[in-house]
């Protein structure tokens, strides 16, 4: 009598020597440790048993899945990345798989790993933290992989990135030529890559027109949070009287203007702010928040034809893009302002 699709299940957690739930995770290509997957497919091998395209996929060494990771699954500027790059994988004939990595290096160490015993065809990944554990891993990893943000040094992968020191540069630009002297930052944490990034474009930028840069004015929320941007911001204006306020993401700008009218300090009259990503929050915003534009869009269209790109041909010369920023201007700096594109 042939054997029904559960019972094939339970021989084979009986001679693989694992539970049944642990034969689900490995059929249905979900991360498992790599001893259960070498006694899982083993077994499965040996009995013939293939119970779905998923499984079959995975014995072809194929599965038509990329995979995206990212640290914040609810930052606006990730979902619109992933909707951009599902569409053009989609087209292409793929299934786009999210996972939020959160900004801890180990678990970007721990997908990579699961990746690799054969879960997805490809990656696109855009890390927080850099370690140097990290960059070998991506080293060594046979998966194709696309990064959106910057390459470990090293590590010779196709990735694109926003230049956000220069975008820093015209937010200060734009601030000093509406007289503004004073300009304080709330920035992500500093041992972030878009932390560090952002900071060094403001001293840059400082310095080039003569401004101080005052410590106090800096100031480092715990992540890139509207929460943690609400105490960033309460420090802030406990220790300096900024007329200015340049913040490292469009949530933070948020969290700041709410702290500041909060206040009683009016915007911009009292107090201009400056924002970055330029996603639907900084338009919708109570004034709407001028907003450093990173191209976010073309970053994940760019990220998806480098992947697809790289399936296709393996031997490819590595690409490197720079996405060049712009800043639109909106009421949070300037009375009266127009929306603007510079």
């Amino acid at each position: 009598m042939p054997q029904t699709k559960k019972s094939t299940l339970v021989l084979v957690a009986e001679r693989a020597g694992v539970s049944i739930a642990s034969v689900s995770r490995v059929m249905n290509g979900l991360p498992a440790s790599e001893q259960v997957v070498e006694r899982v497919r083993k077994a499965a091998d040996e009995l013939g048993y293939a119970p779905n395209a998923t499984a079959r996929s995975l014995k072809a060494g194929k599965t038509e899945q990329i995979a995206l990771a990212v640290a914040d699954v609810g930052n606006p500027v990730y979902v619109g990345m992933m909707h951009e790059i599902s569409r053009v994988v989609t087209k292409a004939g793929y299934r786009l798989v999210l996972s939020s990595t959160g900004s801890d290096p180990q678990d970007q160490i721990d997908l990579l790993t699961a990746l690799n015993r054969g879960f997805a065809d490809g990656l696109i990944l855009s890390p927080l933290r850099v370690t140097e554990q990290l960059g070998e891993k991506l080293a060594d990893s046979r998966l194709p992989i696309v990064i959106i943000g910057s390459v470990p040094p090293g590590v010779e992968l196709d990735n694109v990135r926003a230049d956000s020191a220069m975008g820093m540069g015209l937010a200060v630009q734009h601030l000093v030529d509406q007289g503004r002297e004073r300009i304080a930052l709330v920035n992500g944490p500093l041992d972030t890559v878009p932390g560090a990034a952002r900071l060094g474009g403001y001293l840059r930028a400082l310095e080039a027109h003569g401004l101080p840069a005052n410590p106090e004015a800096q100031v480092a929320a715990k992540d890139f949070t509207y929460r943690a941007g609400l105490k960033a911001a309460v420090r802030l204006l406990d220790q300096c009287t900024p007329d200015a306020v340049i913040c490292a993401n469009d949530l933070l700008a948020i969290a700041v203007q709410k702290v500041v009218t909060s206040r009683g300090l009016r915007i911009p009259d009292d107090i201009a702010i400056v924002g970055m990503d330029d996603t639907e929050l900084a338009e919708l915003a109570q004034p709407a928040i001028t907003s450093v534009d990173l191209g976010s869009v073309t970053r994940a269209k760019t990220a998806a034809r480098l992947l697809l790109r790289r399936l296709d041909d393996p031997q490819a010369p590595i690409e490197q893009v720079v996405i060049e920023p712009s800043l639109t201007v909106r009421a949070s700096s300037v009375s009266g302002a127009r929306e603007s594109g510079l």
